[in-house]
């Protein structure tokens, strides 16, 4: 058979299989195994443990479950309410403020802990109740929630990234800095869209009933600043030179759960093993679809497909933004129905050849590939943002969630645009701080 046209069925059969209800993992191994055994023969099931356990043999590998912990140490505790809290105190007067408060919130929160459901859950636990006692619509406090919280795969140090760099065999240091502006860049449209929504419907005069004393907006800031410090720390350590991602990460999440345990006291033995176990979860997951689309990339290479997807893709006489423009529609359509982990693993090394040959820039690229399936997190059929929202808030429709984000969702669709234009807003600083790519 011709590799497009078994391509072309290896992508139909992976769809069925994964729409049936199986998890990912499991989905790309039985269609990798059903491949390989039907055109390779029974050789090449042989090397299928080998493949499977080599994708995980990488010392980098071990900062996802450390950024893991990080994450979930903090989630854990009170930071993300304080953090709105001590945000939501500053912008009291401001119109819109508190939604903008909640947004500025999920932005520091996503650099604490690197996670898009955590971010909802923490912040939307306070903020949502809070917006809404306000006067403010449903649609507005569960959207601008839910929107604020995919935040948490583009901001470093985001688990996604490293994903990314270890599919792509690309700096992990220089991805983490190329989301730093474009998550500024996101963060900002979706501020003076809030800002602006808020003056267009009449509602500019939802202000808090009170004014806070200098006082009050400091003293919640000592249960918060800490953790910034160490992820600043962090940061610094990796783009200093000082350690390796995986280093820093290690002694970012010890640090993490020490400030846990002491700013807010959680030395119980079951809130400590409740952080190890999701942690752990979590970990495991990622892990398991990591090592299977491994799998999954030897089929398609083995049987050519991949080769030849690329060729042809190359072949095409377009212009090279034409293509860029596909590669997003297809990338926004996958974000749809799949986590972006398994979006990664299944897309980067295919497609980053091609976009290298189209002189694109590889850490450029990762940004759009992040923004993209940012929207998916908040787009159904799976959204997790909106279920995780509507988990919280359940009196909210999972319909109202959507129509409320759905601003955002162009906010998203404006960055693309933007950084299509002005590509140094993710180049520029990797370039500044690590030199110019090699």
């Amino acid at each position: 058979m011709d590799p497009l046209t078994l391509g072309l069925l290896v992508a139909l059969v992976t769809v069925v299989v994964l729409f049936s209800g199986t998890s990912v993992a499991v989905g790309l191994l039985i269609v990798s195994a059903f491949f390989l055994l039907v055109f390779d023969g029974t050789r090449s099931l042989q090397m299928l443990p080998e493949v499977y356990f080599a994708d995980l043999n990488s010392f980098a590998i071990l900062s996802i479950p450390m950024f893991i912990i990080m994450g979930a140490s903090i989630a854990s505790t009170r930071a993300g309410g304080d953090l709105f809290e001590a945000i939501e105190r500053w912008m009291t007067r401001v119109p819109g403020g508190l939604v903008v408060s909640n947004l500025g919130a999920c932005a520091l929160f996503s650099a604490m802990s690197g996670s898009s459901p955590a971010t909802c859950a923490a912040i939307g636990k306070m903020g949502i109740p809070e917006m809404r006692r306000r006067g403010y619509s449903d649609e507005v406090a569960a959207g601008s929630i839910a929107a604020g919280g995919t935040l948490g795969i583009l901001i470093p140090p985001s688990v996604t990234m490293i994903v990314y760099g270890i599919a792509t065999e690309t700096s992990i240091g220089r991805l983490f800095l190329a989301g730093i502006l474009p998550g500024v860049l996101l963060v900002g449209l979706f501020m003076a869209w809030t800002i602006f929504s808020t003056w267009r419907s009449g509602a500019i005069n939802l202000l808090s009933p009170r004014t806070y004393s200098l006082r009050e907006r400091l003293e919640v800031l000592p249960r918060v600043v800490p953790f910034l410090v160490v992820i600043a720390g962090v940061l610094y350590a990796m783009y200093g030179g000082i350690a390796t991602p995986s280093e820093t990460a290690a002694v970012g999440a010890l640090l993490c759960l020490l400030m846990a345990i002491i700013i807010y006291r959680m030395w119980q033995p079951t809130a400590l093993w409740a952080v190890l176990r999701d942690s752990t979860r979590e970990s495991v997951m990622i892990l398991f679809i990591m090592a299977a689309a491994g799998v999954f990339a030897y089929m398609m290479s083995s049987l050519f497909i991949t080769q030849s997807i690329a060729e042809w893709i190359s072949q095409l006489d377009v212009n090279r933004w034409v293509l860029m423009g596909v590669i997003n529609v297809f990338l926004l359509v996958a974000g749809f129905f799949l986590p972006p982990v398994a979006v990664i693993l299944m897309t980067a090394p295919i497609l980053l050849p091609i976009l290298t040959a189209a002189q694109f820039d590889p850490y450029w690229f990762a940004v759009i590939l992040t923004i993209n399936l940012e929207i998916g997190l908040i787009t159904p059929p799976v959204g997790l943002n909106l279920y995780v929202i509507n988990s919280i808030a359940p009196e909210i429709s999972l319909k109202t969630i959507l129509k409320g984000s759905m601003p955002y969702v162009l906010c998203m669709v404006a960055a693309i645009v933007i950084l299509c234009f002005v590509p140094q807003i993710a180049t520029w600083l990797p370039d500044v701080v690590m030199g110019p790519a090699i």
